[in-house]
């Protein structure tokens, strides 16, 4: 059976290993895998600018004064204010992380994984005069390797860092702002998309990939979608249509990859392929968000509770690949079947997000209780893999007295896989007589605490127990028995250099 695209990452090469396992005698047509996307920690731009401040003498310097610091580094030897000069601001990060499971899976075990970004963003009012513009590119180290692919075969990985090994470019775009208050701005270059749409801001405390780029995309998408660690071509348009109304959408290559076979992040190492030929990708989203910009709260009133409501919807004109028939009518788990799918131009999916804020403490205006939830379905189920995915959940920030930077959080997701491709399954138990239980739904729950240590430091231990990993597949290890629910315990590090 195959994923919707050719490329794919490590979602469909699990269920690749399972169709290989099941299928005797079929011709199978290709079945790449499909990775998981997600939205890696954000690097907070604004700290990198006000490190000019944190000046250091010495090689050593900034260990001096380590503890007060917004960035480990300070000011880096004085290359971030001479960079200043020139409306440029250098910002850095390192992810590092350690996840391990304890029962369950495919094997136990535990596994290291590290992510370290860099940011070079420039104002071009600050650098040359051109009032309304910033120019930004950003690169990405990726090292360690996949507990989720190595021990868990599950389709939400456990972290949104997981990826290839690679070095590569990520994003290199120009944004232009027009209009008075700067109502709209267009935004043109390599973009990965999960930085922009689909997000919810509560839920990127959590560690699990699929509280950033949602799975319906992740897996239904050419290569995943133009999104960590892969991007693309396009052009991109945010409007103010009225308080609070926000309009964003753009137009992008279909595919991050020019290559039709293979796993994307493989086929574009470097993240230096710009396809043009590979079709269109058009996604917009509707933004309602309260308070809205330059709302006002006079000294007698109430801070209000905020929220941001969104409803969009994206399509992609790339071939999809039936996940029952071939292109001859005939079932693909069958013998007979030719092993060429059954293609279809295009599929769309619709989506809403919300974050609303519940409560705030009268007397620490820093203490709240939020809630978020996501919802996401793929209508033209028989195309693709994955039709219907969401989250939920609610943080606490400050919740412990002292602790206003931290932050406490629980939440779960739930994925469900195509009936077609749950037929597919059953199809093939007929035709080769061997253990192969229809996919259903893979759900998991987490629950995180984001401990800022310094300005610079975060730590974060989490815990997450995923049900029926995969929708129930075999263990690779064990054709004949379900891989079992999984229990991974992890510690995070975010550093800001």
């Amino acid at each position: 059976m195959t994923y919707s695209t050719p490329e794919k990452g490590c979602v469909a090469k699990r269920i690749c290993c399972l169709s290989r396992i099941l299928l005797t005698g079929t011709a199978l047509t290709i079945f790449a895998g499909q990775a998981a996307r997600a939205v890696p920690p954000r690097i907070n731009i604004g700290n990198a600018a006000e490190a000019g401040d944190e000046s250091s003498t010495g090689v050593f310097g900034f260990l001096s004064n380590w503890r007060r610091t917004a960035n480990f580094l300070g000011d880096m030897w004085g290359l971030r204010p001479e960079l200043g000069k020139y409306g440029a601001v250098l910002a850095m990060q390192e992810t590092s992380e350690v996840f391990g499971n304890v029962s369950g899976g495919s094997r136990r075990g535990a596994a290291y994984n590290g992510l370290f970004q860099a940011v070079l963003q420039v104002n071009t009012q600050r650098a040359f005069g051109w009032y309304g513009g910033t120019f930004n590119v950003s690169m990405e180290q990726i090292h360690g390797r996949s507990l989720s692919a190595d021990n868990l075969q599950v389709l939400q990985t456990v972290s949104g860092i997981e990826a290839d090994r690679s070095t590569r470019l990520w994003e290199l775009w120009f944004d232009q702002k027009f209009l008075d208050q700067q109502k709209l701005d267009i935004k043109i270059g390599q973009q990965s998309l999960d930085q922009e749409y689909m997000v919810s801001s509560n839920a990127l405390v959590f560690a699990n990939t699929m509280f950033g780029w949602p799975m319906v995309p992740s897996a239904d998408l050419p290569g995943g979608g133009p999104a960590y660690p892969l991007s693309a071509l396009g052009v991109r348009g945010r409007y103010w249509l009225a308080t609070p109304l926000y309009l964003i959408g753009g137009v992008y290559s279909g595919s991050p990859t020019k290559h039709v076979d293979g796993d994307p992040q493989q086929t574009n190492p470097s993240g230096t392929s710009f396809p043009l030929n590979r079709g269109v990708m058009a996604i917009a989203e509707l933004q309602y968000v309260y308070p809205a910009l330059g709302a006002m709260v006079s000294p007698d009133e109430v801070e209000p509770l905020s929220h941001v409501y969104r409803l969009g919807g994206w399509y992609n004109s790339e071939p999809f690949a039936d996940q029952y028939w071939d292109n001859s009518g005939t079932p693909l788990a069958s013998p007979s079947s030719n092993g060429n799918a059954l293609a279809h131009r295009g599929a769309f999916s619709i989506y809403a997000v919300m974050d609303q804020m519940l409560w705030r403490s009268h007397f620490d205006p820093n203490r709240t209780i939020n809630v978020f939830g996501r919802a996401m379905g793929a209508p033209q189920s028989s195309r693709v893999p994955i039709d219907f995915s969401m989250n939920f959940g609610f943080t606490f920030k400050d919740p412990l007295p002292y602790r206003t930077d931290d932050t406490f959080g629980i939440g779960m997701g739930y994925t469900h896989v195509s009936h077609a491709l749950a037929k597919y399954d059953k199809a093939v138990a007929y035709y080769t007589g061997q253990y192969s239980p229809a996919q259903t739904g893979e759900t998991y729950l987490e629950m995180t605490y984001q401990f800022q240590y310094t300005g610079w430091l975060q730590i974060q231990p989490d815990f997450q127990y995923i049900f029926n990993p995969s929708g129930g597949v075999p263990n690779v290890n064990n054709p004949n028995r379900r891989v079992h629910d999984a229990a991974v315990f992890g510690l995070r590090t975010n550093i800001a250099l």
